[in-house]
């Protein structure tokens, strides 16, 4: 099986560093290497499960997303929010590296395992997270995003299904985000003494919550940017 791996290292002063290493079946694009069993009670199916979860415990027990969370979880409890830190992520095509904060370090990988976790709900998300751009701004993840998404819809109509050049369906894919987010956040809550990794998934809702706006007005700012598209027929 081919794999891409991907590893985030934490470098913090007063801490020794933490590497997280994950490999993700270049097919499939899911994690290859999950935690072992047995997992945490706050992993089980049924701790805060979503509500629009189509999963069933007898035959998941365990929330996907979660799982891929257990050690980044329980690796990263001594850390707070706004530590500071260098965080270097080492991909197959580049490594990148920044001087941030604890939360923004870790909701960038958190992008990266919540898409390939095998979640229903985060699936959509796989393209991107082949192509992962760590600490990605709000316009990097606005123009790959709905970038993404109208690709997908150009691969739909080769095929011969229906297609969505208004975006719709995207906003209902970042509706149902916001709620896995919101439960996630509980579940993280719940095993956690520090709030670094809780506020990593708030920061990675606060982008998720507020798509819906961003696709009727932010796309409008980066409109002058396709002017040579847009020129004669």
């Amino acid at each position: 099986m081919e794999t891409i791996d991907i590893a985030y290292v934490f470098h913090q002063e007063k801490h020794s560093s933490q590497r997280f290493e994950f490999q993700i079946d270049a097919d499939t694009l899911t994690i290859s290497n999950p935690p072992d069993s047995p997992l945490p009670e706050w992993a089980a199916l049924e701790f805060h499960q979503c509500s629009h979860c189509p999963l069933r415990s007898d035959a998941s027990p365990y929330c996907p997303v979660a799982a891929c969370l257990v050690d980044v979880v329980s690796g990263l409890d001594n850390i707070v929010s706004h530590d500071e830190m260098d965080v270097e992520v080492i991909m197959p095509e580049r490594n990148v590296s920044r001087h941030t904060t604890a939360q923004r370090g870790i909701s960038s990988m958190l992008g990266l395992l919540f898409a390939t976790s095998g979640c229903p709900h985060t699936a959509f998300l796989k393209p991107m997270a082949r192509f992962h751009l760590p600490f990605a701004s709000e316009q990097d993840t606005i123009f790959r995003a709905t970038g993404m998404y109208l690709l997908a819809q150009y691969f739909r109509k080769k095929e011969g299904h229906s297609t969505d050049l208004e975006l719709d369906g995207l906003t209902e894919l970042y509706d149902n985000l916001h709620v896995l987010n919101a439960m996630m956040a509980k579940r993280i809550r719940s095993a956690t003494t520090t709030d670094s990794s809780v506020n990593a998934v708030i920061l990675l809702d606060m982008f998720t919550n507020l798509m819906p706006f961003v696709i009727e007005e932010k796309l409008e700012d980066i409109h002058h940017l396709f002017r040579s598209y847009l020129m004669g027929k």
